[in-house]
């Protein structure tokens, strides 16, 4: 078996972008600390990993995917994303190639589902990966060949370290969304149903669908709290439930993202690319912790 490090790019971009000062700029004076951290990163991501197989996965649109066309309010909460920093997107893109990476954007699917469709195409060939991401949502994709691993504070995530962190298997993440939703993708879940119960509800049920479908067990469970108020809500919020479990759901089938070991291929540094690129962005001391060793 091989394992392939699958690299969600949005959050360490987001997070150089508003940690980084706003001074990091290129030699024509665009700003350049979001492409700046986020070489950083990935230096160091490949200088400890030494990755054999490495795709990056990127947010075309920061805010918006085709689930917006079944629910408008999905990510529509967040604050627009600064056209400084989403500027910077393809730029990234450049530097994770130039880097040695296989690079994955689409206009309509986001780089969850990127990455979902890759470990779908992973799994299916007996091979396993590393999601690097500080996403929660992920989380749906460990199993036994495949890991989570939050890279800023080095954290990895096993089946066995997602049910300590979540109160719930891999394979119920989904679920609990659809419960308790999530305030930063604006998923809305059940008013009134948190993380805690939604957890409790899914060790006594296995998944949303079985919740249902054996709903009138319910309000006769003296194990669980507030049975019967539990009940009522869930009896009314069937569909919102539904929709938040679909929303929070990782797309395996995005397409034109292919999943083979071959063009997973960690190629290591291209001199050429690296020196052109970094030179036109004004990167001289970073370009030295460039190893052009494949």
């Amino acid at each position: 078996m091989t394992t392939v490090h699958l690299v969600d790019a949005s959050p360490y971009i987001f997070r150089a972008h508003f940690s980084l000062p706003g001074s990091i700029k290129t030699p024509e004076g665009s700003p350049a600390a979001a492409s700046y951290g986020f070489a950083s990163f990935l230096l160091k991501l490949i200088a400890d990993e030494k990755p054999s197989h490495l795709g990056v996965t990127f947010d075309r649109n920061l805010s918006s995917s085709f689930r917006n066309e079944t629910y408008p309010a999905y990510k529509q909460q967040r604050v627009p994303t600064p056209p400084e920093l989403e500027a910077q997107i393809d730029t990234c893109v450049e530097i994770a190639a130039a880097l040695g990476a296989a690079t994955f954007i689409d206009d309509r699917y986001e780089a969850d589902d990127l990455i979902g469709t890759l470990c779908g195409h992973l799994a299916k060939a007996g091979h396993g990966a590393v999601i690097v991401t500080t996403d929660k949502d992920l989380a749906q994709l460990v199993d036994e060949r495949t890991s989570l691993f939050d890279f800023g504070k080095g954290l990895r995530f096993t089946p066995d370290g997602v049910f300590e962190k979540f109160g719930v298997r891999p394979d119920q993440i989904t679920d609990l969304l659809g419960l308790a939703g999530d305030t930063v993708d604006n998923i809305p879940g059940i008013k009134g149903i948190g993380g805690k119960s939604a957890a409790e509800l899914l060790a006594r049920f296995g998944h949303l669908e079985e919740l249902y479908e054996r709903l009138d067990e319910l309000p006769g469970l003296s194990s669980i709290r507030g049975a019967k108020s539990l009940h009522a809500k869930l009896a009314a919020n069937r569909d919102i439930a539904f929709l938040s479990k679909w929303l929070a759901t990782v797309a395996r089938d995005a397409p034109g993202v292919k999943g083979t070991l071959k063009s997973l291929e960690f190629r290591g540094a291209d001199a050429s690319q690296v020196e052109t690129l970094f030179s036109r962005l004004g990167f001289n001391k970073i370009r030295a912790r460039v190893s052009y060793e494949g």
